[in-house]
């Protein structure tokens, strides 16, 4: 277990899906405290993500890094060894492609489709790991009706590189980003409407290598970002789960 890079949360924050880039997946649930804090995670299934002929995605096709899920449960994987989308009626079954938008096929290997996350109508908005240069934007890729479109950027700042995505409860895009420092990684939270427009910045911190992120909302109300982190089958790194409470 390990090398988690994408994770989506039920809406009740009670169960969890998430993925690892070496092309296998788990679903759990969490038991929590009357606060809301995690208080045990228990494992409930696990297998490999299949290819389009319905074996384990292998080798150069099986680093998977964004998921999503839409709400009738068809699911959608982000690849960047190969940067590709594909999609599952269930996890247990074989992949169907997604059409490539032109820009995929020159995406740096081991850089591009890192972020993946799934609007309220439906559409899916992909975004790459690095931008190409240090200050080019981040695309967003938006993919509806059979078509990729880019829609909009976001601002490339501090050396830090995109890692997930999700879209909230409130219809706005929430996107992580880690950076490499000296005390380690370095991850920041941000968010935006689905235009681009009026990104701020909620939280960064110095946690493990957090890598995917779902936000939902709890009983009280409030948005919760939960994020894991992905410990590169290293002993030094952690398989983290951490969540946030978000200021507003």
């Amino acid at each position: 277990m390990g090398g988690f890079s994408g994770i989506e949360v039920s809406d009740d924050g009670a169960r969890f899906t998430a993925i690892s880039d070496s092309g296998t997946w788990v679903r759990g649930t969490f038991t929590r405290t009357e606060a809301g804090t995690i208080d045990r995670i228990d494992l409930t299934a696990q297998g490999p993500l299949n290819d389009t002929d319905g074996t384990p995605a292998s080798g150069f096709r099986a680093d998977s890094e964004g998921l999503a899920i839409r709400d009738d449960g068809r699911i959608y994987v982000s690849f960047e060894g190969e940067a590709r989308v594909w999609t599952y009626a269930t996890l247990m079954g074989e992949a169907a492609w997604l059409p490539r938008h032109p820009d995929f096929r020159n995406m740096q290997v081991n850089s591009s489709l890192e972020a993946l996350a799934i609007g309220p109508d439906g559409a899916l908005f992909a975004i790459p790991e690095r931008s190409g240069d240090f200050d080019r934007p981040f695309p967003v890729y938006r993919y509806s009706d059979g078509d990729w479109s880019i829609p909009f950027s976001l601002p490339r700042s501090d050396e830090y590189l995109v890692s997930g995505a999700d879209i909230g409860p409130d219809g706005r895009l929430y996107v992580l980003e880690r950076k490499v420092g000296l005390l380690g990684f370095q991850t920041r939270l941000r968010r935006f409407n689905l235009d681009g427009s009026d990104g701020v910045e909620l939280w960064s911190g110095s946690h493990d290598n957090l890598e995917g992120v779902a936000v939902w909302r709890d009983a009280r109300g409030r948005l919760v970002a939960s994020m894991i982190s992905d410990d590169n089958f290293l002993p030094i790194q952690r398989t983290l789960i951490v969540e946030l409470a978000l200021p507003y």
